[in-house]
């Protein structure tokens, strides 16, 4: 039996086989309502008014506490941390040796020798493991996911986001919100309990997400639910909220650059086999027996606007040779825009017998957890990958977040996603079918004009 990841890549006989075939579900559940109503009013109340989102369950949470835990961040992370006040947020991004994407969270700095990363397992296994092994002067406590674990979480976290958000806000203050800038925080007394408030907007809309200690959490909740009952507050369920950073233009989840290569052997020997990173899996139109080809760089990402050589951190050394090499430039993040037409036929062929395009789940289509489908030109040439992929009752369409050739990034032009793997699998989400080219126009990312070019601003 496996002991850690190394041993259980090395029984699957390679670390894309073990991902390729692995039978764990592309979305594991947790216990967030999936509809408080529908999914689908529930994604367009955060464009009209105020919602409640739940993300008290669907991420890990890793604590660091000590003189050195500022000195970890800034070895580890792409982005500087040469301005983290107390109270505010940064998204923290990691690459390995080699300048490939190990992945993101968020980073709050509650006290100041005390952060805590919040986000899914892949970046706060990296740096749980750099914080062990590095030789830091820190205390850590890691809680994982609802469906890593058991018992409840260490702590709530809820947003109230939307148009409406500040009329709910200034109702449960009973006062008028301070002006807070994006991504800083502030505390607020509510119900009597003491709550950590983060300037944020998920969908580009303006709000607040709520932080404080699980016993905590009824008492701050139900306040909120009463004020927000006066303004129309909806609750988003976790089927809707999973399709907010389609709007957004986060990827959430890229393959994490640590199944392969020397320089990351080590945290394969010392991640578990039984941790949810070495039991994952890996699927879409897109094939290659070579797992680096399903690495990205963070410039692929759209993460070159955080990345700071101000500092020396694992991987300076090679992204600068992307810059250089002009590697960083070659590929771009976008949305995709999927024709109405196309995609119907596709959903439509659920409803038939035998082969066809099937599986697509709405709103979130994904068989697998690390989902990448081929982005090709008109003329059939490969030219990105389309990543995540669901449905935007906002903006009436199927959307994937992809990165593409730069020479196809522009919005307006037309690409092909092509849909189903061409090497069939045994995962357990995946039917027999045949694939199918549905076209697609390239849109910025984020495609709303409000979360692009506004919110971070204020």
């Amino acid at each position: 039996m496996a002991n850690n990841l190394e041993d259980a890549i090395a029984d699957a006989g390679g670390a894309h086989t073990m991902l390729w075939e692995s039978q764990s579900p592309p979305i594991v559940s947790t216990p967030v309502t999936p509809e408080f109503t529908n999914w689908r009013d529930e994604q367009l109340a955060w464009r009209r008014g105020a919602v409640l989102f739940d993300q008290s369950h669907h991420m890990a949470d890793l604590n660091i506490k000590g003189p050195d835990a500022l000195k970890l961040i800034r070895d580890t992370a792409v982005n500087s941390v040469e301005y983290f006040p107390v109270d505010a947020a940064k998204q923290y991004v990691a690459v390995n040796a080699d300048g490939e994407l190990i992945g993101d969270n968020i980073l709050f700095r509650n006290e100041e020798d005390e952060f805590q990363a919040v986000g899914i397992p892949p970046s706060i296994n990296w740096l749980q493991y750099h914080a062990e092994t590095g030789g830091y002067d820190i205390d850590i406590w890691r809680h994982n996911p609802s469906y890593g674990r058991v018992g409840n979480p260490v702590v709530y976290r809820y947003e109230v986001q939307g148009p409406g958000a500040m009329d709910v806000i200034r109702e449960v203050l009973g006062e008028e919100p301070p002006t807070v800038k994006f991504f800083h925080g502030t505390r607020f007394t509510i119900a009597g309990k003491t709550v950590r408030a983060l300037r944020h907007g998920m969908a580009g809309e303006p709000g607040f997400e709520f932080v404080g200690p699980w016993a905590d959490r009824d008492a701050v909740i139900g306040a909120i639910l009463e004020a927000g009952a006066k303004h129309g507050l909806v609750e988003v369920g976790g089927r809707a909220y999973l399709t907010n950073s389609l709007e957004s233009g986060w990827l959430p989840r890229p393959l994490p650059a640590f199944y392969s290569g020397e320089s990351t052997a080590d945290f394969r020997k010392w991640l578990s086999a039984s941790d949810i990173d070495a039991n994952v899996s890996l699927g879409g139109s897109f094939f290659s027996p070579n797992l680096e080809d399903y690495y990205l760089s963070p410039y692929d990402a759209g993460y070159g606007r955080v990345i700071k050589f101000d500092h020396d951190f694992i991987g300076r050394e090679a992204l600068e040779q992307q810059v250089e090499s002009g590697r960083a430039a070659a590929r771009r993040k976008v949305t995709l825009a999927w024709d109405g037409d196309d995609t119907e036929k596709a959903f439509g062929s659920m409803f038939q017998e035998g082969p066809g395009a099937k599986f697509i789940n709405l709103p979130i289509a994904h068989y697998a957890t690390y989902h990448y489908d081929r982005v090709e030109s008109p003329a059939g040439e490969l030219k990105g990958l389309s990543l995540h992929t669901g449905y935007s009752a906002n903006f009436r369409s199927m959307l994937s977040i992809a990165t593409v050739d730069a020479e196809f990034a522009e919005p307006g032009t037309e690409v092909a996603v092509v849909w189903g793997e061409a090497t069939p699998s045994s995962k357990v989400a995946v039917e027999d079918h045949v694939q199918v080219k549905i076209r697609a126009t390239v849109n910025p990312a984020p495609i709303d004009l409000n979360a692009r070019s506004n919110y971070r601003k204020n």
